[in-house]
């Protein structure tokens, strides 16, 4: 039993002996207090707490017992007294960094649970702050190693702030765009967002610090370093969805050789339909009076003001978008003419539907259109449309080829 006389074997054996202890304990602790600590949150009607161990804090700070007893330990050792002692401190500052670091993620779990979370995530905040603790962990590691303080290290570190600057250049710029975007409300969890130079068009389902995710309407995912979105321009469907209308802005192509004035018997065609009797009948008071007083002479269609069927045909649409249940009645709503092209008149329809949902949206704006383009030739209007197959095997039957 000579050997055990030598002080290096028997700290080796002690500290065999320590950890085989720690071990057991450890285990223990795991299996038997935290089985029945987890059993109890189980039953608390809060779900914070259950968050909290499902993140691992109680696994890490299991530790401390384990650690409790090898420190107990360090006093008989002889020759590894120092070098033991060291490298628990240096166990310590991790258990306590990541016990904190599972706490920070823990309440950022606890916090995305809440509605506000959605409107000011705070990912980006709580990254800086897991940086800097481990930073400070970090330094706290070398000066324990090194002999010397931590603050001396720091002051040491000052001289590399460019070298460091350009290492965390991408960190510092996400963290300040992160700032701006978070104070400005320009981007939530859940915005429907457009960025054109990422082919980014879809929902935001992730603000963090070095970057947003955008889950794409094809269901691809599109990542977008924080400080470029802050830096270039991007559009936000957001104030659509709380402005509670959707725009539809679209126009059909009038031939303009259909236009013309209203003869009888189309003034009595258009006088049956019940959306357009009170405008007729004002219509035709206001220009009889208007003829009346500047002494016109109906000799002609030219001299004076007469309904046409163009203009007819506008009030009906503006009269039918005012009568429908599913355009927005408080948001702005105009028919108008545009400027006359080669390929017809485009006569714009511009209202805003109530319900702000993609499919439902495009469902009434077609229902309109719909109703629209089947209502035209009731005016006498034609829609302008480029000669196709079917129109020119027509005129080769009537001989026009």
């Amino acid at each position: 039993m000579h050997f055990l006389e030598n002080p290096v074997v028997r700290d080796l054996l002690i500290l065999l002996f320590g950890l085989a202890i720690s071990a057991i304990t450890h285990r223990l602790v795991k299996r038997y207090v935290l089985g029945w600590l987890y059993r109890l949150v189980r039953k608390t009607p809060n779900q914070w707490d259950e968050l909290v161990f499902e993140q691992g804090v109680f696994n890490t700070l299991s530790m401390v017992v384990p650690g409790i007893i090898m420190f107990r330990i360090v006093p008989y050792l002889q020759v590894l007294q120092d070098p033991v002692s060291q490298f628990l401190r240096v166990a310590v500052i991790l258990v306590v960094t990541l016990s904190l670091d599972r706490v920070i993620k823990a309440g950022l779990v606890i916090y995305n649970r809440f509605p506000i979370s959605d409107r000011m995530p705070v990912k980006g905040f709580v990254q800086i702050v897991q940086i800097a603790m481990w930073v400070f962990a970090g330094t706290a590691i070398f000066s324990l190693l090194l002999g010397q303080s931590p603050w001396a290290l720091l002051g040491g570190l000052g001289a590399l702030s460019a070298v460091l600057i350009l290492v965390f250049q991408d960190t510092i710029l996400a963290f300040f765009a992160g700032i701006q975007l978070t104070l400005n409300d320009q981007i939530r969890v859940g915005d429907w967002i457009e960025v054109p130079k990422f082919s980014a068009d879809g929902y935001v389902v992730e603000v963090a610090l070095h970057y947003i995710k955008v889950q794409n309407w094809d269901r691809s995912i599109t990542t977008i370093p924080t400080h470029k979105l802050a830096q270039d321009s991007f559009v936000n469907w957001r104030g659509m969805f709380e402005g509670g209308g959707r725009r539809i802005k679209r126009a059909i192509l009038l031939d303009q050789t259909s236009v013309r004035f209203l003869d009888q018997d189309l003034f009595e065609r258009l006088s049956k339909i019940q959306l357009l009797q009170d405008y007729l009948a004002a219509k035709v008071r206001e220009i009889e009076e208007y003829n009346r007083e500047h002494s016109i002479d109906g000799a002609s269609v030219v001299n004076g003001r007469h309904l046409t069927n163009l203009g007819t045909f506008r009030a009906y649409v503006a009269a039918y978008l005012r009568a429908h249940p599913q355009i927005n009645q408080n948001l702005i709503m105009i028919v108008r003419q545009l400027a006359p092209t080669p390929n017809g008149l485009p006569l714009e329809i511009y209202a805003f539907t109530k319900d702000v949902g993609w499919v439902n949206h495009e469902g009434v704006a077609a229902d309109v259109f719909d109703h629209i383009l089947a209502i035209i030739s009731e005016f006498d209007l034609r829609v302008f449309q480029n000669p196709g197959g079917h129109n020119l095997a027509d005129l080769a039957q009537k001989g026009g080829l």
